[in-house]
């Protein structure tokens, strides 16, 4: 029996690199299905799979995870077209608006957090953020809620009896605990929404995992490190392409002292699908003395682990050495800095307003079909 796997945000980036990866692993073992806003580059990545796997079954669906009926649709459909889901992969996102803060750069540059500012960019880069027709703020409709509302539509297909299915969210090493608040969830009031969607994001894993494992649904998080990707040409957007590509010798030399440097789409979604390579006794011994949950190559393949397996309080990092070898490292969720209950809390804040926006949409839509608010 083929696996269903849905991925969102499927046509460039990580998830483009994602599905690819999926389909060299197992082309005839796997159905997938593409969720993406523009239908016409999901077109384009579908044909681009399929030159390169014309065995491989690639479906199709739209689906813009910032708008409430979008993903509504579009989860009423996978329930027509598909009986079950083996695995989601809640990987569409934006970054609106970026903008550099070069003054902040050259400080962190010469200060005692400088690898710590590359390796996650904390504190250099802000958002301008802006409002769906729903009403909610975009980035955390498109990152975050769109993505859990689709989860709780997609329940009788992820949650059945006798079988388990995994969610992987898609992360960022930028998910910092400073930029979130429980007061203004939707970031409302910061210049920091990306972050703190992203910390959202580990939080609810959590929470995901709390009340659904009992049920067969697993949630794990992965970050895919610094990836160059159109949300990284985004930070930039008036720098030329061809510096973008004289910079790659630097971003090399910095991955010496930072190993969340990945650069390439295929390196970041090491952690979504990939096979790290087996290590030297010598070089598991270091990474054992810089983190004791150093995970060997051997131990980890994400994607063929059964869900049950993976640990549900660990976020999984790609990461590329300064010798270009990819591996994956977990961090328990003491490293993430979050607690279970912050994690618990959000996923009440959102459920409330999981039941608002329904009664909002059945309100605007009294003619279509009848969205009644579910309790948990």
């Amino acid at each position: 029996m083929k696996k269903v796997i849905l991925v969102t945000g499927a046509n460039s980036g990580i998830g483009l690199a994602l599905c690819e990866r999926l389909l060299s692993h197992d082309t005839e073992g796997l159905l997938l299905c593409l969720a993406c806003r523009n239908v016409r580059r999901a077109q384009a990545a579908r044909a681009a799979l399929l030159a390169s796997q014309p065995a491989a079954q690639v479906d199709l669906l739209q689906m813009d995870t910032s708008s409430i009926s979008s993903v509504l649709r579009a989860a009423q459909e996978v329930k027509v077209r598909y009986d079950r889901l083996d695995y989601l992969y809640l990987n569409a996102g934006i970054m609106p608006n970026p903008e550099f803060d070069a003054k902040a750069f050259f400080r962190g540059l010469f200060s005692s957090k400088a690898i710590t500012m590359f390796a996650t960019g904390d504190g250099i880069l802000t958002q301008k953020d802006g409002v769906t027709p729903d009403g909610l703020q975009q980035v955390f409709a498109t990152n975050l809620f769109g993505h859990f509302l689709l989860i709780r539509e997609l329940e009788p297909v992820l949650c059945q009896e006798g079988r388990t299915s995994q969610l992987v969210w898609t992360s960022s090493s930028n998910a910092n605990r400073s930029a979130f608040s429980l007061e203004d969830i939707q970031h409302r009031r910061g210049a920091q929404p990306y972050s703190s969607s992203k910390y959202a994001t580990d939080l609810l894993s959590l929470a995901l995992n709390e009340h659904y494992n009992k049920q067969g649904l697993y949630s794990s998080v992965v970050s895919p490190g610094f990836v160059m990707t159109n949300l990284t040409f985004g930070i930039l957007p008036s720098f030329p392409a061809f510096l973008w590509t004289l910079l790659m010798p630097v971003f090399w030399l910095i991955r010496v002292f930072t190993n969340t440097f990945t650069l390439t789409p295929y390196n970041g979604s090491e952690a979504l699908v990939g096979k790290t390579k087996l290590l030297s006794l010598k070089k598991k011994q270091l990474y054992a003395n810089l983190c004791s949950d150093f995970y060997p190559s051997w131990q980890l393949w994400l994607f063929s682990q059964k869900p049950e397996s993976l640990d549900p309080y660990a976020k999984y990092h790609s990461l590329t050495s300064g010798l270009g070898n990819n591996y994956i490292q977990p961090h328990k969720v003491q490293q993430m800095d979050i607690t279970f209950e912050t994690s618990e809390s959000l996923y009440i804040k959102l459920l409330q307003l999981e039941s608002d926006a329904r009664k909002k949409l059945a309100e605007t839509q009294a003619a279509g079909p009848s969205l009644k608010t579910r309790t948990t």
